[in-house]
């Protein structure tokens, strides 16, 4: 880097925080490249998962996660960062260039960046407590400053079927011994820099309120199941889009990141929903039923307080830095 920006070590920093971002069953389907003063954010098409997300829409989504905890922690290093989104016609997975310019850090930024290292995908029960109302209006906030619609489900009909829309995800894909195999492909493992370790993927069938969660074939998790399911006070919000292209599907990661980060910072957990978004019918549904048609649905969260007797998860694995960064 010059002209007064950080070294290319304190960019690789920030980069390698950026790979903290969540992605679809750890694939971490994203490249960077460095340049003189600027950042490119390119999607890896080699790792998209063709029978769980056939269209590439969750690979666009976690590029635009990792895209927006770049940002945040462009910005906890003092870094301005003025993106371009899609800004190569000529080559579709040039998904961002980011030029960067000296600006002081505020200490929400500091906040915000601090929570990526603590951030993780929680698929266990959640503690009864109800998330409060100026912490979810926060987290509103977030995502409409990332120009994405969040909307809470309320109501008995609106999270009836939105569990519909989970149950006939689930049969379909479960039906498909494709999506099987891609499935115990990308979970189960111990050391693998990728995928969901079986220690972060619970063990069996679990339902949660009345949502269910994805099942894992390895996983090693134990989530007790003391209690009635009314005891699970997570809230349910589904991120959408007025448009259905490639930019709102990163526009609606960068959301994602920017619920999560916020969530964590205030101390509660949370767990992306991506499952009755990935049949083009229980999407439908989500789109008519959850949302009266306002909206695309892009990306479930599942946000709460961990359960008083939950122990910390580990987090999940990350690829070698220099296999998904070069320098131009």
């Amino acid at each position: 880097m010059d002209r007064g920006l950080p070294d290319d070590e304190t960019i690789r920093a920030a980069v390698a925080l950026a790979c903290r971002a969540p992605s679809m069953h750890n694939t971490q389907p994203w490249r960077w490249r460095l340049g003189d003063s600027s950042v490119h954010l390119y999607a890896d098409p080699q790792r998209c998962l063709p029978a769980t997300d056939p269209d590439g829409a969750d690979l666009v989504l976690s590029c635009g996660a990792a895209l927006h905890h770049l940002r945040v922690a462009l910005a906890a290093l003092g870094m301005r960062a003025v993106v371009r989104r899609l800004p190569n016609a000529s080559d579709p997975d040039h998904l961002a260039s980011v030029e960067l310019s000296r600006q002081e850090p505020e200490a929400e930024e500091i906040a915000l960046a601090a929570a990526i290292q603590r951030r993780r995908t929680d698929r266990r029960r959640y503690s009864s407590w109800a998330v409060p109302r100026a912490v979810l209006a926060q987290l509103v906030d977030r995502a409409v400053e990332e120009g994405v619609v969040a909307r809470e489900v309320l109501g008995t009909r609106a999270r009836f079927e939105l569990s519909l829309a989970v149950a006939r995800a689930a049969a379909v894909q479960e039906a498909d011994p494709a999506y099987r195999s891609e499935l115990r492909r990308w979970s189960g493992g111990h050391v693998e820099p990728e995928g969901v370790p079986a220690a972060n993927a619970p063990f069996g069938q679990h339902r949660y309120g009345d949502v269910g969660m994805r099942e894992f074939p390895s996983g090693e998790l134990l989530c007790p199941e003391n209690g009635t399911w009314e005891e699970d006070g997570a809230t349910l919000l589904v991120l959408g889009t007025t448009s259905d292209d490639r930019l709102s599907r990163l526009k609606a990661g960068e959301a994602m990141s920017a619920v999560l980060l916020e969530a964590t910072a205030a101390g509660l957990v949370a767990c992306p929903l991506s499952q009755p978004l990935e049949v083009a019918e229980a999407r439908q549904r989500v789109r008519d039923e959850v949302l009266d048609g306002s909206v695309f649905p892009q990306i479930a969260l599942r946000v709460g307080w961990a359960s008083f007797d939950a122990d910390p998860l580990p987090p999940t694995p990350r690829r070698a830095l220099d296999e998904v960064l070069a320098k131009w």
